[in-house]
């Protein structure tokens, strides 16, 4: 009779890493250039006006401003970074 427990393999013993996906700065935040807007899988949101799309497909400001979200329907949901009126 066996006085220890079969010790089995753990087959589920892995996790990925959380990618922090989402919307980092919001509608009305002020913003500087090179500042990270949203962070995404594939293009949900577009780049408007003074916002870049970077190869993973983050939007970020390539201006200062104020960040301004948009929907324009069928041709799809817009992030635009309007600048600061002096």
């Amino acid at each position: 009779m066996a006085h220890k427990k079969g010790q089995g393999s753990s087959r589920n013993g892995r996790d990925s890493n959380s990618q922090r996906l989402g919307v980092k700065r919001f509608g009305g935040e002020a913003v500087r250039g090179g500042t990270i807007i949203l962070r995404q899988h594939g293009t949900k949101w577009k780049p408007g006006k003074n916002v870049g799309l970077a190869k993973d497909h983050t939007l970020f400001a390539l201006a200062d401003g104020v960040v301004k979200f948009e929907d324009h329907g069928a041709r799809g949901l817009r992030v635009s970074v309007e600048p600061r009126a002096s």
